[in-house]
C-alpha cells in the first residue's frame, strides 16, 4: 500500500506544477543570464563528470567527452546533479 501512496503522491505534485502558468516559473528576461552563470554540470551514467560551469562551458565539456565515447552525456544544473550524485 506504501507504493500506491507514493504514487498517489507524485501525481499530485505533477498536477500542481502543471496548475501554475509557465509565466509565473520562468522569466525570459533572466534566462539568457542564467545561461552565464556557472551552475551546470555534465554527467553521464557514471557519475557528474564536471560541475561549476557556464552552460557554454559545459557545452564544450560534453564535446570533449562525447569524443572520448563517454555515455549517458546531460546538462543539468548543479542542484539536480548533486541529487543525482546523492541516490548512488
Amino acid at each position: 500500500m506504501a507504493v500506491e501512496e507514493k504514487e498517489n503522491q507524485t501525481k499530485a505534485q505533477i498536477d500542481e506544477q502543471t496548475d501554475v502558468p509557465v509565466e509565473e516559473n520562468v522569466s525570459t528576461e533572466d534566462f539568457p543570464n542564467e545561461l552565464r552563470l556557472p551552475v551546470w554540470s555534465v554527467v553521464s551514467f557514471e557519475k557528474c563528470e564536471a560541475g561549476g560551469l557556464t552552460y557554454t562551458e559545459a557545452e564544450q565539456k560534453l564535446s570533449e567527452l562525447e569524443a572520448q565515447k563517454v555515455s549517458g552525456l546531460c546538462i543539468v544544473t548543479d542542484e539536480v546533479a548533486a541529487r543525482i550524485a546523492g541516490k548512488n
